[in-house]
């Protein structure tokens, strides 16, 4: 082994170590793993509005607030969806809205540079519809200038196009939420107007860009005429239903869905239907937002808060587990213990919305947040799966009940002693197979939380002009799936090969695959080759050649991998970005299990060695970190090189990039987890601690 490459090798064994030292220390006591979600200012305004709406708005959580609000503003006056982004319109009228309701004066030149932008932008008359329904809650916009969501859409059957369980899971409980509030059409008046936002041209309802369009945009019509008189017997049965069907789907953290958008809608629908803030539902829904606030009270400064749209605790100890055992922690390792135990009492053991559409599939997997037990999905039951594996050190263990076979010894470190962890570990695996292959779509795909969730119809009606409303399959969850699926010997089984089948046909002409979940062609590319790899496709096949050559061609100069979530809407951004940690290390994930390079070079092969620095992974329990000889692509080492060269003292990465999807093109998520696990998981790998999930 030359000087040069021992050298280079040591010192990413070092950061390793000090990843894997980070990322132990961030370990709840209860076992899980939980990083922040950032997303955009819009949560934080319509978190004052709501508050105002309810009657409940504090002055000094006002004031928190609005020091967020600020502070994210930027030298042009605007606020953007994700880092470095463009100013966005909506957003900016938000945040501007909620400065006024925390008494910010519009001749503030932080004001007055907003409201520049905003008028520049076409004013309040070209904010998209859910903007336009917060201004008409507080009588800022006409109810009649909203396009029409009577909640008789709750009364359709399953069969009928148009029904709510034709819209993907989170926009379902948005719109049964919001079909309610519409329907009272309430007025609650500020002290002031926002007249210095109108723009120079008047409102125009969105031009329709399809014949389909155009049938809708009719059909939007006739429901506002409908809207002005309905049926009373009608309009009373409905909104009864929708009321019960709100109130069923309340989790037990007060959260619908877990997520932001259904929570305050649910809260404004129950409130307008009778139910005072005292009530169990009420209460109960207002104290759980403040679990989502994170709060910031620097040395200096301003203390602000913020409110994440969701949480993802399962999403990244599972990750987390995952990541620490590509870097050499045995799977009877403490951490991984408690982390397995606290999974499997996380399971979804009930039948949620997924029922509908799969009537004779019994429950099991797992869901992206603490308490979701309507809506777990694929891509967490997948990687809990592969989470669960770890603990036997095998990822190869197949689940016939128990997961380690009687002669199995634990690799050392602390023995997992409680036989009961692998007997259930063993069964909810059983029970998230059969789970999972029960949702697979009839294109041999799987989309997160709903099968054959494609009418997509629904994104042309005129009220949804923001956000995803479908649940396509997608790339990166399929590949997730199959993944799973390879790791427990069921990769030659049909319905694997059909998912394969379905890989390979929606790879893009460039070589890359789309990415649904993550920004975005290194995402769903950093997804798909392990997981074909994995299924037994050869690395030599041209599919994986061509996705190689993709991924070393987006390699930046500075060695890393980065992509700005502008791909989504133009070519010219795709596979182009900052380096970050995240996406660079989606990128080695991917090249290293394709075999180090397009060349078809040898993988990173591991030979004995140890971190000798004090303080690193191995004080802490964890197993020897192999040292390797890189004989692979020139593509990785460079890429390795990179994260060494851009970790932090404390063995984190610095990431202010958004690399986390929620609605392509519409909405992106700082993850700010993923800037360690990934890294993790990609110099474990990469350095012949585990070796790719297929191989281990």
């Amino acid at each position: 082994m030359s000087m040069q490459i021992a050298e280079s090798v040591s010192e990413a064994q070092l950061a390793l170590g000090r990843a894997c030292e980070h990322l132990l220390s961030l370990q709840d006591e209860s076992g899980w793993w939980k990083g922040e979600l950032q997303t955009n200012v819009t949560m934080d305004a319509e978190d004052m509005l709501l508050r105002e709406f309810l009657g409940i708005r504090e002055s000094d959580g006002t004031a928190r607030s609005a020091a967020w609000i600020r502070s994210q503003q930027r030298a042009d006056g605007t606020w953007a969806n994700f880092y470095e982004g463009p100013g966005d319109l909506s957003t900016t009228i938000e945040a501007y809205w909620a400065l006024r309701l925390a008494g910010d004066e519009p001749e503030a030149e932080h004001m007055r540079a907003a409201a520049e932008f905003i008028r520049a932008e076409g004013g309040l008359e070209r904010a998209r519809v859910f903007t336009h329904v917060w201004l008409a809650l507080f009588g800022l916009w006409p109810w009649e200038q909203v396009p029409a969501l009577p909640p008789e859409i709750v009364l359709l059957g399953a069969w009928v196009p148009l029904n709510i369980y034709d819209f993907a899971c989170w926009a379902r409980q948005t719109i049964v939420a919001l079909s309610v509030v519409i329907a009272h059409r309430p007025h609650h008046p500020l002290s002031f107007s926002l007249e210095e936002l109108q723009g120079a041209e008047p409102w125009r309802p969105a031009v329709p860009k399809s014949a389909r369009g155009r049938w809708l945009a009719r059909l939007d019509r006739a429901l506002r005429a409908y809207e002005r008189r309905p049926p009373r017997l009608l309009r009373r049965l409905a909104l009864g239903r929708a009321e019960r069907w709100i109130v069923r789907r309340q989790e037990a953290d007060g959260s619908w869905g877990g997520i932001q958008p259904p929570w305050v809608y649910s809260l404004m629908a129950l409130h307008l239907g009778g139910y005072p803030l005292e009530h169990p539902l009420m209460r109960r829904g207002i104290e759980g937002i403040g679990a989502f606030m994170v709060e910031s009270r620097p040395p200096e400064g301003e203390p602000s808060r913020r409110l994440e749209a969701c949480q993802s605790p399962v999403w990244d100890t599972a990750l987390a587990m995952v990541a620490l055992s590509d870097a050499g922690l045995p799977g009877d390792h403490e951490a991984l213990a408690r982390a397995g135990e606290w999974l499997l009492g996380e399971e979804v053991g009930v039948t949620g919305d997924w029922h509908v559409v799969r009537p004779g599939l019994e429950p099991g997997g797992w869901a992206f947040e603490f308490a979701n037990d309507n809506y777990p999905d694929v891509d967490d039951t997948a990687e809990v799966v592969l989470a669960l594996l770890r603990l036997t050190g095998d990822s190869r263990a197949r689940t016939r009940g128990h997961l380690l076979s009687d002669n199995t010894e634990p690799s050392g470190g602390l023995r997992l002693r409680d036989e009961s962890l692998e007997m259930r570990a063993g069964q909810a695996i059983e029970r998230a197979l059969a789970w999972t292959k029960g949702m697979q779509s009839g294109n041999g795909a799987w989309g997160a939380f709903d099968a054959d969730n494609t009418r997509a119809l629904v994104r042309e009606l005129p009220f949804l002009d923001f956000g995803e409303v479908i649940d396509e399959p997608s790339a990166d969850v399929t590949a997730h799936a199959v993944e799973m699926l390879a790791a427990v010997g069921q990769d030659r089984e049909p319905q694997v090969e059909r998912a394969v089948r379905w890989l390979r046909e929606c790879q893009e002409c460039d070589g890359s695959w789309w990415g649904r979940w993550g920004v975005n062609h290194i995402y769903g590319t950093g997804a798909v080759l392990p997981a074909l790899i994995a299924a037994g496709v050869a690395p030599s096949e041209p599919c994986i050649r061509r996705a190689v050559r993709w991924l070393e061609e987006h390699q930046n100069e500075d060695g890393g991998w980065g992509e700005d979530p502008r791909s989504y809407d133009s070519r010219e951004w795709i596979g182009r970005g900052a380096s970050t940690a995240s996406q660079t290390a989606w990128a080695l994930l991917a090249l290293q299990a394709a075999g180090g390079g397009a060349g078809g070079g040898e993988r990173w092969r591991g030979v004995a060695g140890e971190v000798s620095r004090a303080g690193t992974a191995r004080s802490r329990g964890a197993a020897e970190l192999p040292q390797t000889v890189g004989e692979g692509s020139r593509a990785v080492e460079r890429g390795i090189a990179w994260l060494v060269q851009s970790q932090r003292e404390d063995g984190g990465w610095d990431e202010p990039q958004y690399t986390g999807t929620g609605f392509p093109s519409d909405y992106y998520i700082n993850y700010h987890l993923y800037r360690l696990v990934f890294p993790v998981m990609a110099l474990g790998r990469c350095l012949g601690a585990a070796g790719p999930t297929s191989d281990v």
